[in-house]
């Protein structure tokens, strides 16, 4: 731990986890996001002998992970469809000769034969399923390529497996613990209570004046959530006319976009990041004291993985709730957009083999750029019903959907030293760059894939960047080079050979039993966001399965609770029923005889009496019930 992290303690759970599987037993870790989840496996690994195999369906926190174990000197290396087939077979090969500690897949890579039948050769210590929870139907996640885990256990069934997730309910774990065939499990259970974060709904009509309100009553970093790209912006710009440094993000930036805000806003020079979903995932700055959703996210899972980003230094944090009326509906409403009829589904996949031109049987594990846009130009479909679609086909595992990452440029040279010299001689074009890469780069690119920057040869060779990636272009072609250009784009990958649209064997029936699961959720959702009255803490742990025995006492309805027992809220209580017992009052007369207090204070205490029934309203007149 202090070797490579630079740390003299553990976070809570995470020693008694790693005790766990060195101990060699199958373990299952409920960590909170921000618990630290991956050290609980990288350092049992490190201490082993032999690869830790590491699922997760991820690619751009895979992707991270890896690079931050490389930056540690730690041999890490990742799988995923963003690769060309040779760099994939090299990292095959290499993790048969052991080269590696860890080595990161995707799901989808255990439905190859090809792949399984490598793994088979590789000394495997330690299987690390993360997100865990997409095994199960249950979840909110569910990813049918988690079935496939199974297989590897078969293979492997005498080392340990740790499986991971942040928010998994009852159902949830004991399928974890059915699919993933776990032995003796050892179980590991954070508590959901965050006993510093005061959970807060406001139903609020003018949105923005809340969320400046709050931002300027709360002093320090935060991160807003919203549902669109555009409305990121619209509220960024809002921000910063209001004196408030903000800045946004989402998927459809380009990758040094992402990394110039992101670093802004770790950075401190950005206070505010106004953000869809896409924004989130591998962060880990404690220091956040305040987390707003603009709008209601669909389910709790979402909820409480996004508010729980707010307040990881253990300090006093907000986690606030903005909504419409309207929204709770619209929110019932989503539940039918988001499970678009099988036949809408079917016209989709069948578009995307018109789109890339493939062949029924063809194209298993292949990936393609995409653009949705030009997708539902081309084919006259409707932009989120053709989104929610893909969504569906990632959920059944035909397609694998990855709305955007950023993946390096790399390269390897294809060909022996003396067919490379040949090849400059009769191009010159090619010369100065092939010389500048093994200048910049060393002989590394003769045994594998190495990443390089186009911008950087372009400088050393006073060109430009384009020119620079048309010269790689041309020698991949000619087979010089394997040349895997940089993304930082949406991509689609076939994780199945191409069916007839007609004959895809999609699950109805599960389909359905997702859907009405999702309702379910939906529900939960709405629930909490009605509730005035129970602890937003003891919600939250009521949906995950756990019960608290206290309220938080810091959230709006405890908070509500403790004013409305105050001896200020009591005597004013007491007012107003002595008030209404000499004669009815409209709510003006009210607010004019009352006039020392808060409209707000009067307004709560109005309300509550109602609710007990002490009072009554009828036709504009307030009076004590008969």
């Amino acid at each position: 731990m202090h070797k490579y992290w630079k740390h003299d303690a553990f976070r809570p759970l995470q020693e008694e986890i790693i005790d766990s599987v060195l101990a060699g037993y199958d373990t299952l870790a409920l960590m909170p996001t921000g618990g630290g989840k991956s050290v609980c496996y990288q350092i049992p690994a490190i201490a082993m002998e032999g690869m830790c195999l590491v699922i997760t369906p991820l690619v751009s926190l895979m992707i991270d992970q890896v690079q931050q174990l490389l930056n540690k000197g730690i041999p890490a290396a990742c799988v995923h469809s963003g690769l060309h087939f040779k760099e994939i077979e090299q990292i095959a090969n290499n993790s048969i000769d052991g080269r590696y500690k860890f080595l990161y897949i995707s799901p989808e890579r255990l439905s190859s034969e090809v792949f399984l039948s490598a793994i088979k050769k590789m000394k495997i210590c330690l299987l690390a399923v993360d997100e865990a929870h997409c095994i199960s139907q249950w979840g909110f996640d569910f990813r049918p390529q988690y079935l496939n885990i199974g297989k590897i256990r078969e293979l492997f069934f005498q080392i340990p497996v740790i499986a991971l997730t942040a928010t998994a309910t009852k159902e949830v774990q004991a399928d974890i613990t059915k699919h993933l065939f776990l032995q003796n499990v050892q179980k590991f259970e954070k508590s959901f209570y965050r006993p510093n974060i005061s959970y807060s709904v406001f139903c609020v009509e003018n949105k923005d004046a809340k969320l400046l309100g709050i931002l300027k009553n709360v002093s320090g970093t935060a991160i807003v959530y919203a549902r669109s790209r555009k409305k990121t912006q619209e509220l960024a710009n809002y921000l910063y006319l209001n004196g408030i440094q903000a800045d946004f993000y989402h998927a459809g930036l380009d990758s040094k976009q992402k990394e110039k805000k992101q670093q802004d806003w770790f950075t401190d020079k950005k206070r505010v990041i106004v953000a869809t979903n896409a924004f989130g995932m591998g962060i880990d700055k404690p220091n956040v004291r305040c987390v707003i959703h603009y709008d209601v996210p669909e389910t709790m899972e979402a909820y409480y993985q996004e508010a729980g980003r707010a307040g990881r230094d253990e300090q006093k944090a907000y986690a606030v709730l903005l909504y419409h009326k309207n929204e709770l509906e619209q929110l019932i409403q989503r539940t039918e957009q988001n499970f678009p009829d099988i036949t809408t589904i079917k016209r989709v996949y069948q578009a995307l083999a018109n789109y890339y031109k493939i062949a029924v049987g063809s194209s298993l594990l292949e990936s393609y750029n995409f653009d949705i846009e030009q997708f539902c130009t081309t084919y006259q479909l409707k932009p989120m019903e053709t989104y929610q679609a893909l969504k569906r086909l990632e959920n059944e595992g035909f397609v694998g959907f990855n709305e955007s990452y950023f993946n390096p440029s790399r390269i390897i040279i294809n060909v022996e030293k003396i067919a490379l010299y040949d090849y400059q001689l009769r191009n010159k074009n090619a010369e100065e760059i092939i010389t500048t890469i093994l200048r910049i780069y060393g002989g590394d690119v003769f045994t594998s894939f190495t990443t390089i920057h186009e911008n950087k040869i372009a400088q050393l060779i006073h060109g430009t960047e384009n020119y620079v990636k048309t010269q790689l272009a041309i020698m991949h072609k000619n087979g010089v080079i394997i040349y895997n250009e940089k993304k930082d784009k949406p991509n689609i990958t076939f994780l199945t050979e191409r069916y007839d649209a007609t004959k895809l064997p999609f699950d109805v029936k599960g389909y359905e039993k997702l859907k009405n699961n999702f309702a379910e959720k939906v529900a939960y959702q709405i629930k909490y966001v009605n509730d005035v009255e129970t602890c937003r803490s003891v919600l939250i742990s009521c949906y995950f399965g756990e019960s608290l025995a206290s309220s938080c006492g810091i959230c709006d309805n405890c908070l509500k609770h403790k004013k409305l027992n105050s001896d200020f809220y009591t005597q004013l209580k007491t007012d107003l029923l002595y008030t209404l017992a000499e004669t009815p009052q409209t709510s003006e007369a009210l607010y004019t005889m009352f006039s020392n207090y808060r409209k707000d204070d009067l307004h709560l205490v109005i309300t509550e009496l109602l609710k007990s029934e002490q009072i009554q309203l009828s036709e504009g007149l307030f009076s004590l019930k008969s």
